[in-house]
Formats: structure tokens, C-alpha cells, sequence
């Protein structure tokens, strides 16, 4: 094979620094809001949800912002910078920097995390096979990155020394400005619409630009301080967006194209569901582990952030072996499509959820639920996401019609910062752990999560029950449709 083109290489690297910051936070955010910040478990639940939305709500933003007023290097290189800002302000341990840190880190993580996928894909023609290869490594890159940064967390957190934890993030994300700084020609945008700008006009863009970057960060510092008020403002948004979208299937005059807009907006309800369970993990699920479940293995405690690699090791490993398995499947004549894939994931994430009353109903006389059923949640709740997760944007380009594309992608993405919110929703549901012992909230844990589990359970069956016709939506125009789809997601995992 042919050499990556310049550029490549470096932003493998980066991508590994520049996932540590958030890898870092998204596994202890909950866990150092209770233990330091002595917020209670709903308080904290509900922080991570708004946290989980904004950082995935600017993503879209990030993207218009990239490449229009400010290069996707600059933006990825000052949204780096915001980041390295609100660790080291997290660093310092008060209530009041925290604040301001969380506004600086996410402000930045929510506006550059499409900068990399953006600088590596005008690497590659349309045709290059390269490019896909480049994005497996890109992937890599930043599962490395998580690995560490949960790791790491986990290390701190056995002494709870959160400031050397914040430390280790701001020089984790100082690194991947240093690795940008030194491949800085090779990482340059080639082909954005900022480019072809003439030199007022670029200045003036650059400007506003910076302008957005800048007056962003005490916007989320305000809104984060009415976290009630900011999660239902977004939830109303989301809820009109969705309202909009049907009043486009609704009115869309083709009438293939009004289909598959269908089969879009049932599938979209599905993946709700699942991703407001599946952000349950670093917020009501860690509460869960570090209260109620017996990590002590081999003589050593698993800390709570290392429970998060389970999920980080299968997706790595089963990828690869799943997209194969699928592959000779499909050779042998079995159907394996969007729609069945939608559903097996709700089913096995609900599954997830149903281990564990049973695992709590096991529990020893302390009331500690043994590790191996808190494993075998995030093990199938893992299998989920791959079956979900990569079909989902093959599926977008498929369904979606063309004037539509870009408002049915942000509205997918948006569905993971929705999903943030009710899972913290349903994190808040959890007993209060603090001044508590295990068998006094087993008995809570156990109801919530069979509830979980039985809601994801009756989405699951429904989608069965929905699959033939979504199947006629999807295949309205080919009936080879359903099966590019996965086979598009399938070359996207090897």
C-alpha cells in the first residue's frame, strides 16, 4: 500500500493527546463532584447529563465553525487551548474554578473534536482507498486515548488526588498543541470554503471566529450554573427540532425519499433509547460500582474508571471479529440489516441492565454485588454499540435526501446530547449512596435498573415487531439498500 499522505502520522498522534483531557473527565466528573465538590448523587448525575450535551451538542456548531471562520487547524488548535485552560483551573480545587474550568474544557471539546476528522479526510481523494485505512488508525488513536486517560483517572482516584489528575489532563491535551505546532504545514486545511476568501474577508471571518471561541466559554459558564433551566431549554429544542423534521417527512414531496425520512425518524427514537441507558455508565452505573459492588480482585481494587476499558477493549476487539462475522453471514444468505441491528442492540442493552437486579438479588450477606455481573453488564452493553454506533452515520447518507443530509446528520448527533440529559435523568433516580451501606439501596438500585432494562426491552420488541416495515421504507429504492448500509458501517470498523 502506498504511504499515508503528509499529515496523516501526525494526526494519529494527536488524536491519542487530545482525547485524554475529555477521557479524563467523562470517567471521574461524577465520582469528584460527590467525593470533593460534596454535591449529592442527583446533583452530580445532572451535571454529567449537561456536560454529556453540551459537549455533544457544539459538536455540529464545531463543524459550520471549522473551515467557514476559522481554519479547522486554528479551531482544533484554540479549542485545545480552551481545553488546557480548564484542566489547570480544575487543577486548583475550588468550587468557583471548577466552574469556570468545566466552561473552558467543554467549550473547547465541544467546538474541535470534528477538526481532526475534518483535517483528515481532505487528505484523501474521494476515491483513495486509503482514506479508510487512515480513519481505522484515527479510531485507534483515540481509543489509546481512552485507554490511558482511564487508566490514569483510576490510578488518582484510589488516593482521590484529583489536582494531579487535572495536572496529568492539561499536559495530556498541552501535548497535542505541542504535536499540531511541529507538523503545522503538513496538517493544513487544503480544500474549506475559508480558503477561498480574499484577504479581508479572511481576516474578518478569523476574527469572528476567535470572537465565537472566546464569548462561548462565559455563556457555558452561565448556563452551567442553572443546570435545571439549560437541560429543559435543550430538551425543548430537541423536541422542535424532531417536530420539524416530521413536518419536512410530512411534506416532502418524493415519495421514496418520504420513506426512507420515515424509516429515519423510527429508527432515531430507537437510538434514543439505547444512548440514554448507554450514558448511564459514568454517572448512576459508576455511583453503583463504587458503593454497592465488590471490586476488589486478585487482592487489588478496580477502580471505577477502569471499569470504562471493558467497553474500550470489546469495541477494539470485537469490531474487527464482528464485521467478519457479519461479512460471511450475509455471504451464506442471512439477512442482516439495519433494522435488525437496531433492535438486537436494544435488546442486548437491555439485557445489560436486566444482569443486574439479579447480580444484587446474589449479593453476599455485606450486600456487595460480585464484579463478574457488572462485567457481563458492560461486556453486552458494549455488543450493543457496535451493532448501533458505526450503522447509524452509514445509515444517514443512505436515507437521507440530499437537501436534507446536513440537518438529518445534526439531528443524529444531536440524539447523543439528548440522550446525555435523560441519562442523567435516570442517574438522579438512584439512591443517595452517601451515609449509606449496600443493603439499604440494593433494593433501589434493583427496581430502577429492571425498569431500565424492561423499557429497553419493550423498544427492542417493538422494533422486531416494526422490522418488515422498515424494511419496505428502507428498500424503497433498492432493495440492495439496506444491506450497502451495513456493509458501508462493516468497512468502517476494519
Amino acid at each position: 500500500m502506498a504511504l499515508v499522505p503528509s499529515g496523516s502520522g501526525a494526526l494519529f498522534f494527536i488524536q491519542i493527546f487530545a482525547t485524554l483531557g475529555f477521557a479524563v473527565l467523562y470517567s471521574t466528573l461524577v465520582l469528584y463532584a460527590t467525593k470533593h465538590l460534596k454535591m449529592t448523587a442527583k446533583e452530580a448525575t445532572a451535571l454529567m447529563g449537561v456536560f454529556g450535551a453540551f459537549n455533544y451538542g457544539l459538536h455540529l456548531f464545531g463543524g459550520y465553525l471549522g473551515g467557514r471562520f476559522l481554519s479547522n487547524r486554528n479551531l482544533f488548535v484554540g479549542g485545545m487551548i480552551a481545553q488546557v485552560v480548564g484542566c489547570a483551573a480544575m487543577a486548583l480545587g475550588t468550587e468557583a474554578m471548577f466552574y469556570w474550568g468545566l466552561a473552558f474544557f467543554l467549550t473547547g471539546s465541544g467546538l474541535n473534536v470534528t477538526c481532526i476528522n475534518m483535517m483528515l479526510t481532505q487528505r484523501f481523494a474521494p476515491d483513495d482507498e486509503r482514506r479508510e485505512s487512515a480513519f481505522m488508525w484515527n479510531y485507534a488513536g483515540m481509543n489509546i486515548g481512552f485507554f490511558v486517560g482511564f487508566t490514569a483517572a483510576g490510578y488518582y482516584q484510589a488516593t482521590e488526588d484529583y489536582s494531579s489528575l487535572f495536572i496529568f489532563a492539561t499536559l495530556g491535551n498541552f501535548s497535542a498543541i505541542v504535536i499540531a505546532a511541529l507538523t503545522w504545514r503538513s496538517i493544513a486545511d487544503l480544500n474549506t470554503p475559508l480558503l477561498e476568501k480574499k484577504a479581508t474577508a479572511f481576516r474578518l471571518r478569523l476574527l469572528a471566529g476567535l470572537a465565537v471561541l472566546v464569548g462561548l466559554v462565559p455563556v457555558v459558564w452561565i448556563l452551567l450554573q442553572h443546570r435545571g433551566a439549560t437541560a429543559t431549554l435543550m430538551k425543548l429544542g430537541s423536541a422542535a427540532v424532531a417536530l420539524s423534521l416530521v413536518f419536512l417527512t410530512i411534506r416532502h414531496p418524493v415519495r421514496r425519499e418520504r420513506r426512507n425520512m420515515w424509516a429515519y425518524l423510527v429508527l432515531t427514537l430507537g437510538s434514543l433509547a439505547f444512548w440514554s441507558l448507554y450514558q448511564m455508565a459514568p454517572s448512576g452505573l459508576q455511583l453503583f460500582a463504587d458503593h454497592n459492588v465488590d471490586l476488589v480482585m486478585l487482592g487489588l481494587r478496580v477502580q471505577p474508571q477502569w471499569i470504562q476499558n471493558i467497553n474500550t477493549i470489546v469495541i477494539v476487539i470485537g469490531g474487527p471479529i464482528l464485521a467478519v462475522l457479519f461479512a460471511r453471514l450475509r455471504r451464506r444468505g442471512w439477512m442482516i440489516d439495519v433494522p435488525q441491528q437496531f433492535a438486537v442492540s436494544l435488546i442486548l442493552m437491555a439485557l445489560g441492565f436486566l444482569v443486574l437486579p439479579v447480580g444484587i438479588r446474589a449479593a453476599g450477606p455485606d450486600g456487595m454485588t460480585a464484579f463478574g455481573w457488572l462485567f457481563s453488564s458492560y461486556v453486552l452493553q458494549s455488543l450493543g454499540e457496535l451493532l448501533i454506533s458505526p450503522v447509524g452515520y452509514a445509515m444517514i447518507g443512505k436515507l437521507a435526501p440530499r437537501k436534507y443530509q446536513g440537518i438529518m446528520m445534526g439531528s443524529w448527533m444531536l440524539v447523543t446530547g439528548l440522550a446525555s440529559l435523560f441519562a442523567g435523568d435516570f442517574s438522579g433516580m438512584i439512591p443517595e449512596p452517601a451515609g449509606s451501606i449496600p443493603a439499604e439501596t440494593n433494593a433501589a438500585y434493583a427496581k430502577l435498573f429492571a425498569e431500565l432494562g424492561l423499557g429497553s426491552l419493550i423498544v427492542g420488541l417493538a422494533l422486531v415487531a416494526l422490522i418488515p416495515t422498515l424494511r419496505k421504507l428502507i428498500s424503497s429504492k433498492d432493495e440492495s439498500t439496506s444491506f450497502d448500509i451495513v456493509a458501508a458501517a462493516e468497512r468502517s470498523q476494519t
